[in-house]
């Protein structure tokens, strides 16, 4: 079996988040660029299957700059047997109409029985890349799992809402994207990183894939900065604060 997970490089969630003014888009020249962790759960999950199961090649895919070849590099060290890096300056602002095709073609070259995914990215949020994979590729997808289990044949897992939880499966080759309620990934140690200076790290271009070139589809032409936060209202209790609270939250439509 062989199973692709998607890693990306983000800006660390405990920085200050900004955006660039020109651009729109976050910005990335000031903080630490981290691997999203919501990836290293995805990487966990498939690296928990080989262990159970064996006979399990593992490729992480990921598509950035330069420097998120220390993400992938972090990956190898935990576990996964090699990696691959689009890298190419024509993706710069890639939108994700763009980034799911070009991921796709990496996917459609790799042939996996299984793609495993975030359900969405700490920086861009946008939570539709693992649906947009799954229908450039044909597969099924099984979207949002708590839980997973991955057999020769399927893969199947509870996905938790406001109905409830149910529990759902897929033939294989399918994409699934997982939730933060998975478990945490393991820690690499030194034989890890060790071993991961001699994985093969392939590096792709938009030529290497063979797809033409594009510019993102969309654009963002407006961006403010997030207001500063306002002091809230202080309650004192003079007998009435119950119903004043319960007033501000009706009000508000929170109860």
């Amino acid at each position: 079996m062989k199973i692709a997970v998607l890693v990306k490089q983000v800006p660390d969630t405990w920085d200050p988040r900004r955006l660039d003014p020109s651009s729109g888009r976050a910005d990335r020249a000031g903080g630490e660029q981290v691997v999203d962790e919501i990836g290293e759960r995805a990487l966990e999950a498939a690296l928990a299957h080989r262990d159970r199961a064996g006979q399990t090649e593992v490729v992480v895919v990921t598509m950035g700059p330069a420097g998120a070849r220390d993400v992938l590099r972090r990956m190898l060290a935990m576990g996964a047997d090699r990696a691959v890096h689009v890298l190419d300056d024509t993706l710069v602002g890639a939108d994700l109409v763009r980034t799911a095709q070009v991921i796709a073609a990496v996917l459609v070259a790799e042939a996996p029985d299984l793609v495993l995914a975030g359900n969405e990215s700490t920086d861009g949020r946008g939570g539709v890349l693992p649906a947009m994979l799954a229908e450039h590729l044909g597969r099924p997808l099984l979207s949002g799992l708590t839980s997973i289990e991955i057999d020769d044949t399927r893969v199947s897992g509870t996905r938790t809402s406001e109905a409830g939880t149910p529990h759902v499966h897929a033939p294989l080759p399918a994409v699934v994207s997982i939730t933060e309620q998975l478990p945490e990934a393991r820690v690499a140690g030194l034989r890890g990183i060790m071993a991961a200076k001699r994985k093969p790290l392939a590096q792709l271009s938009t030529d290497d894939l063979g797809l033409p070139p594009a510019v993102a589809g969309t654009q963002v032409l407006t961006a403010e900065p997030r207001p500063p936060r306002a002091a809230g209202e202080l309650v004192t209790d003079d007998g009435t604060a119950a119903r004043r609270i319960a007033d501000f939250l009706a009000e508000r439509h929170l109860i």
